[in-house]
């Protein structure tokens, strides 16, 4: 079996869409993948990240989570459109502090 170093960062890496679920809370916009997820045919099954695996309202015990499994990094992306619901112009504060 292989032996890694000490200080060996084991980490996992999520991305906004795939996990946050929540599209119309706290004021975030319509991303892209929104878009395109909610037009008929686009998808197999009608399929959409609406629900995810709801990270936006369960972060905290998500985050609980990874030292359970042995990570001690983790790399996550922020959803724009949380943050710049119009793509440009307003910030939206509760993207900000989510």
């Amino acid at each position: 079996m292989p032996h890694f170093p000490d200080g060996f960062a084991w980490g996992t890496a999520t991305s906004s869409y795939q996990i946050e679920g929540s599209p119309d809370a706290d004021g975030k916009g319509m991303s892209i993948w929104d878009t395109f997820a909610h037009t008929p045919g686009k998808i197999a099954n009608g399929e959409t990240g609406d629900v995810a695996c709801d990270h936006y309202r369960r972060w905290p015990e998500d985050l609980d989570l990874l030292p359970q499994v042995g990570c001690n990094a983790y790399r996550f992306s922020l959803s724009w459109p949380r943050i710049l619901p119009e793509g440009t112009g307003r910030v939206e504060p509760r993207g900000l502090d989510f």
